[in-house]
């Protein structure tokens, strides 16, 4: 792979250009730079050029949420204030899943070291990473492994750029695009082999190892200790351990809530073929923790009956909403047992964000760094009456019913920024079966953040390359219905990005979103170093041959 870059600076060397020689361990191909036009033929630099130093900056509950609270503002974080027009919106790119190795090591730091450089070049903001839980507390409780995380942040603030943390109390794997497997902490697993019961639960009693169910969360099911306590100790550890960096590196923890690190159920789970696109999915309280509460909230209102289950009627995973009693047009979703049990489904899952947020502020207090949580943006069934997918994933939004604008001022309780996603689908590239309308969500939750008076960041929910998805998150980070985004954050980095159009596109995006979302054009004779041209190449490098970057 070859990067050729265009910038009135002179020759630069990349550091240690000795272990920079194999980056195709990483993506396939040779990188280097070249001061050439992009319709030339790349080559490869070497070393008889005069090498020159690279120098790098240092570089119920429920109705709460309803009322309008005043946002609490925890931190400021640079770049990240622009809710109105023409403001700069700063990008972020996700790392792959696996950047750091089972064995807690950063995989192939040579090759991470010349792409995080390419991104730079390209005026990205800095980048995201996951601090799986499965990884770092793997050998035992309270056994804590940074070291491969360490390494990242080190390399990320050498090459002048910012990261975003996701705290990832989930298990990766079996959800899309999920690239690899880290499951949860060995001995969380025991626990769970012990108590099959901490786990979400359907109602055929398939469960889910995913994440640990929020009916515990307040339990000492883990060794002693509850979930809430473990996550929080997690994130202590995590802030003790790059005390030094946050604020100025690291400027944004991500609160992983559940699957996915989004705060919702499994309501549509991939793996093993349990659900496929567009189903409406199940409902996931059906563990004896949830059940409990159920029972318990039915009571409170002297309707007994009402807690033994959830819907009797409301199908299966991969059934349409017309299929179904609950879901239909007309069906008993309107009703008031299923008002009431909607909002107790909805009411817990708000009450488990809160919980994990409240604890995430006490920690990161005074850091500097920025507190963001994740919401699902699950646009199929939307354009229906009863938002059947919203509501078994935990989202009471129906054609009656606003179900973020809670979500969005629980969030602003803490200070917390709303993360989203699908920001760049648009409705006519769904298929009609689906009943499904990204841009119709997207400008509800813009509505839903505004007025909670929080800020609202993006990404994009699949894999795009194209310039169309990319003119999409021009148009939905601005302001002209609902608030604009103050960061919008890439998925993700990998081979293809680096390709020659997808390159070009995603350097043209960046461009852009610098200028508040217009769509500019790159200039032939840039001279500010953001033109970029990629392509890929296969060549032997031989001893003599050494990756030189001419800028």
């Amino acid at each position: 792979m070859t990067l050729t870059l265009r910038s009135s600076a002179s020759f630069i060397n990349l550091k240690d250009t000795k272990s920079l020689k194999t980056p195709d361990e990483y993506f396939s191909g040779t990188i280097c730079f070249a001061q050439i036009k992009p319709s030339r033929r790349i080559r490869v630099i070497r070393n008889s050029m005069q090498e020159a130093q690279l120098s790098f900056s240092k570089a119920s509950k429920t109705e709460g949420y309803r009322r309008s609270e005043k946002p609490e503002q925890l931190h400021a974080l640079s770049g990240m204030h622009c809710m109105e027009n023409d403001a700069r919106v700063p990008v972020f790119v996700m790392l792959p899943l696996d950047t750091v190795t089972h064995g807690g090591k950063l995989k192939k730091p040579q090759a991470m070291n010349a792409s995080l450089m390419a991104l730079k070049s390209a005026g990205v903001e800095g980048v995201m990473v996951d601090a799986w839980w499965g990884l770092v507390e793997k050998d035992g409780p309270l056994r804590y492994n940074w070291e491969g995380y360490a390494e990242l942040v080190q390399m990320v603030q050498k090459h002048g750029l910012k990261l975003q943390v996701v705290m990832s109390f989930h298990q990766c794997g079996g959800n899309v695009g999920d690239s690899c497997s880290i499951p949860l902490p060995p001995w969380a697993l025991e626990e769970i082999r012990k108590n099959p019961e901490l786990v979400y639960t359907d109602r055929s009693g398939r469960r889910n190892p995913e994440y640990i169910s929020l009916g515990c969360d307040s339990l000492p099911v883990l060794a002693g200790r509850t979930p809430i306590q473990v996550y929080s100790d997690y994130m202590r550890s995590f802030r003790d351990r790059f005390r030094d960096f946050l604020g100025e590196v690291i400027v944004e923890i991500q609160v992983g809530m559940g699957p996915c690190g989004e705060l919702r159920y499994p309501s549509y789970p991939e793996s093993n073929g349990t659900w496929r696109f567009p189903g409406i999915g199940e409902f996931q309280c059906y563990d004896k923790y949830m059940r409990t509460s159920l029972q318990a909230a039915a009571e409170a209102i002297g309707k007994r009956d009402w807690g033994t289950s959830g819907p009797h009627d409301c199908g299966q995973y991969n059934q349409f909403p017309e299929d179904t009693g609950f879901f239909r047009r007309d069906g008993t979703w309107n009703s008031e047992y299923a008002q009431f049990f909607l909002e107790w489904y909805s009411g817990k899952l708000l009450e488990h964000g809160d919980r994990i947020l409240l604890a995430a502020r006490g920690i990161f207090q005074g850091t500097g760094a920025k507190l963001s949580g994740k919401v699902a943006g699950i646009h199929w069934h939307y354009r229906t009456r009863s938002h059947a997918a919203e509501l078994t994933a935990g989202y009471y939004n129906t054609r009656h019913r606003d179900g973020y604008l809670p979500i969005a001022r629980m969030m602003g309780k803490h200070g917390v920024v709303f993360n989203f996603t699908c920001m760049e689908m648009k409705d006519g590239e769904q298929p009609g079966n689906a009943n499904s309308s990204p841009e119709g969500l997207v400008r509800q939750v813009k509505m839903a953040t505004r007025s909670a008076r929080i800020e609202l960041a993006g990404e994009n929910a699949l894999e795009r390359y194209d310039a169309s998805a990319y003119g999409q998150v021009l148009e939905t980070s601005r302001s002209n219905s609902g608030n604009g985004l103050c960061a919008f954050t890439y998925l993700r980095m990998n081979k293809k990005l680096f390709e020659g159009e997808n390159w070009r596109h995603l350097v043209h995006f960046i461009k852009s979103m610098s200028q508040g979302g217009r769509d500019t054009k790159l200039s032939e004779c840039d001279s500010s170093g953001s033109n970029l041209y990629v392509g890929f190449i296969k060549k032997k490098t031989g001893k003599n041959i050494k990756e030189v970057a001419l800028v």
